[in-house]
């Protein structure tokens, strides 16, 4: 054994095919999801065998089979990652979702490539694998970076993906000439290339090379609030935990509101996280947007001067992609005696929030907060998508060079006869014509049409 844990004696496995591992479908009786992968694994070994001279016995690629966590499991992949030939991931939405995959992916890109001869070109061990077609979907970097053409597959596997080639008996023919490709890829990325073997890292403590998901998939959730150890004494602590994340308004029902908002924001396809306003707020008021934003008000919390300033700068701010949720249980006495004191402290706090409110949504959410659960259940989606609007338009890049200006008939005949029609020298729309006429007009394309801060109160 060398020193990298290898002995330089044995073969070393052609490939590793790194896949994201699929959850059983809920429906009882239901098949091993993770078939056709296995299938896949099985048809590429037996096509790489026929194309090499790996001696009986060997193997010839390696695919995780066991999902089981720990440091056994850890070992072996690490051991395998760092000696295999090509790496072979199979990308799908879910791939690029998966820690373990992107974590994969960076244990085998640390070991350096070099090629194998001074003519030879490549400089990567990796042949991705179109599991599903991902043409809907943005790539990570370290994919996209990537120069491969998947149609030498065949254009079939192109379009499809390989699993609905292996799915329908109608692309038999197509999934066996992928396949054949496939192998005869990797061993040509293997012969051309000479990749060494890696130590050994701790896959556990390594990061995913992939950013797991767009900025836009992510909602975090702010949560201001109190702990019971910081109420002041005229709060029923029921409502509160250990944790400020812990605040349950509407309690019994539900759950604690940042969990039951995360359940409902996965439910729209983000990938939420849940964070103590007190923490987030800095960043949010330095316009540092990681993501989109939903902020969950407790009122009460408003009664301590020094956070109601942090809500005041805060909405000083601007920060149009966190959205406010104000959840108030009317079935809970305490806020309802002191529902009208602590609504003006929200009203002071939120001023510009509460300026931008637009009647048309005040139906929703009633003139003083969200009242129930199902009020909140009906608000989130809203907040948001309204959030994730704000940011993409916050973020997206203007364009490098302004539209040429359009040509404008009426000023052209203005200058009489003979004049150039095309060749005015006042841009379009800057002498009164032109969409400019109507500043006020409504075209119908402002995401935020309709949409206003939820759960305030109109002034």
């Amino acid at each position: 054994m060398n020193d990298r844990g290898w002995d330089e004696d044995d073969a070393r496995p052609y490939f590793f095919l790194s896949y994201a591992h699929t959850p059983k479908a809920g429906t009882r009786g239901a098949g091993d999801p993770n078939h056709w992968v296995r299938q896949l694994y099985r048809d590429l070994c037996e096509a790489v065998l026929q194309l090499t001279t790996v001696p009986a016995g060997v193997p010839v690629g390696f695919m995780d089979e066991s999902m089981h966590q720990g440091e056994l499991w850890a070992e072996r992949l690490s051991e395998e990652l760092a000696t295999c030939r090509v790496f072979v991931p199979l990308y799908s939405p879910r791939y690029f979702n998966s820690v373990p995959c992107g974590q994969e992916w960076h244990a085998f890109t640390r070991r350096p490539v070099y090629p194998a001869t001074i003519d030879a070109e490549r400089t990567s061990g990796i042949v991705p694998v179109l599991w599903a077609p991902m043409s809907r979907y943005r790539l990570p970097k370290v994919a996209s970076e990537l120069q491969f053409n998947h149609a030498s597959f065949g254009p079939d596997y192109a379009t499809e993906g390989l699993y609905a080639l292996m799915k329908l008996t109608y692309f038999r023919s197509a999934y066996e000439l992928a396949v054949h490709r496939l192998a005869a890829r990797i061993v040509q990325v293997a012969e051309e290339t000479v990749i060494p073997v890696g130590r050994r890292l701790d896959f556990n403590g390594l990061p995913s090379a992939f950013n797991v998901s767009a900025p836009t998939k992510q909602l975090r959730i702010s949560v201001l609030s109190y702990h019971q150890g910081e109420l002041p004494p005229d709060r029923n602590p029921d409502f509160y935990g250990t944790r400020r994340t812990d605040w349950h308004p509407y309690r019994p029902a539900g759950s604690p509101i940042a969990q039951h908002a995360v359940r409902l924001a996965r439910q729209l396809g983000f990938q939420p996280t849940v964070h103590e306003f007190d923490d987030e707020v800095e960043s949010i008021i330095e316009g540092e947007a990681a993501a989109p934003g939903l902020l969950l008000l407790d009122r009460w919390a408003l009664r301590d001067p020094d956070r109601r300033e942090l809500v005041r700068r805060f909405d000083r701010s601007d920060a149009t992609w966190v959205s406010v949720l104000e959840p108030w249980n009317t079935e809970d006495p305490e806020c309802e005696e002191r529902g009208g004191d602590l609504g003006e402290l929200s009203d002071q706090a939120l001023r510009i929030t509460r300026r931008a409110s637009r009647p048309s949504f005040l139906g929703v959410s009633g003139p003083t907060g969200l009242n129930t659960l199902e009020d909140f259940d009906d608000a989130l989606p809203r907040a948001a998508m309204k959030a994730k609007y704000a940011f993409e338009g916050r973020t997206r890049a203007e364009p490098e060079d302004p539209p040429p200006p359009r040509p404008n008939l009426r000023d052209a005949f203005r200058r009489g006869p003979g004049a150039a029609p095309f060749g005015g020298d006042a841009p379009f729309g800057q002498d009164g014509s032109g969409p400019d006429d109507h500043p006020d007009r409504d075209d119908g394309d402002d995401p935020d049409d309709g949409m206003a801060p939820l759960g305030g109160r109109p002034r």
